[in-house]
């Protein structure tokens, strides 16, 4: 199975439990990338294509793949910081 997901990556737990609230009302999630992602993914609106298992980091795809089409994660803890996670499309 390969899915395709977008995420925003912040450093700090306080600023995803902040962006996690701000989607829940509503916010685009693609602007909100744009705005406070600090992966390169931000300029496509935190667009990572499509991956198969394996190619994220394990947190990342323990939550990635238990998702439905639309649905946002709340936030994931990885090395690399905390991720709100997209899923747009599963295949």
């Amino acid at each position: 199975m390969m899915v395709r997901a977008s995420h925003i990556l912040v450093p700090t737990e306080e600023k995803a439990k902040w962006l996690y609230k701000e989607l829940q009302k509503g916010r685009d999630f693609a602007k909100l990338a744009k705005d406070y992602s600090e992966c390169p993914s931000k300029t496509n609106g935190g667009d990572l294509g499509f991956f198969g298992k394996g190619q994220m980091v394990k947190e990342f795809d323990d939550v990635a793949f238990k998702m439905n089409e639309g649905d946002f994660s709340k936030p994931v803890k990885t090395q690399f910081g905390y991720h709100i996670i997209k899923l747009t499309k599963k295949k």
